[in-house]
């Protein structure tokens, strides 16, 4: 029997790591449903997600999107934009093949 009958559609590591970015992203959202203290919060929550994100996806990909959501979380108003989705996106499916750091 071919072995690939056999293997998921989409493998549990990928929806796995989908699931944590749309609930990091949440987090980070969060923001906007407290006036006024909100922005103040993505003084705690810029460096922690970036921790986060370079811990999730290792090497060149993690370290830039990190800073990159470091960034949007302390740019005002700039909370919508999903930033650790868009980064599985981008490991996932746009990023060369072979050159995946989650194992």
């Amino acid at each position: 029997m071919n072995a690939k009958l056999n293997k998921p559609a989409i493998q549990p590591n990928k929806i796995y790591y989908l699931l944590l970015s749309l609930l990091f992203d949440g987090i980070g959202m969060l923001s906007f449903t407290i006036p006024y203290l909100g922005e103040f919060t993505d003084v705690i929550w810029a460096p922690l997600s970036c921790y986060i994100m370079v811990k999730m996806y290792r090497g060149k990909v993690g370290k830039i999107a990190g800073i990159i959501g470091t960034i949007e979380e302390l740019i005002p108003f700039t909370d919508v934009i999903p930033t650790f989705t868009l980064t599985w996106l981008y490991h996932f499916y746009i990023q060369k093949k072979g050159t995946s750091t989650i194992k």
